[in-house]
């Protein structure tokens, strides 16, 4: 969206965009800082289940076979939402870009490989 302005509204314009900047940079900052006191809330066994998007059983069962990372207190289970992020990413499929790219790499790097 253009709008002419004249020489004379350029100082008001100017006003008016740097009050926006400043707004958003101290929204960004709002939403970038982070508790740093306050350490990470274990979740339970429902949490978590909710966390994954899995039936509590089947938590229990992946705890069972050592698939999720764990913590285990007095007979209870606890997890960590950046462990289970890690378990995840862990999971995460490349896409055919990736795995195109990664082979041209490791073809490139070979000595006599194909170019």
């Amino acid at each position: 969206m253009e709008r002419n302005l004249t020489f004379d509204q350029l100082p008001q314009a100017v006003i008016m965009l740097t009050k926006e900047v400043s707004e958003l940079k101290s929204l960004l900052t709002e939403k970038q800082e982070k508790p740093t006191n306050q350490p990470e809330q274990p979740l339970t066994v429902q949490e978590a289940a909710k966390f994954l998007n899995l039936a509590v059983d089947t938590i229990y069962t992946k705890v069972s076979r050592g698939e999720l990372p764990v913590m285990k207190k007095d007979k209870r289970l606890y997890f960590l939402s950046s462990e289970l992020m890690d378990y995840l990413r862990i999971g995460r499929v490349k896409t055919n870009l990736e795995i195109d790219q990664e082979a041209n790499i490791y073809f490139s790097n070979k000595s006599g490989g194909r170019k």
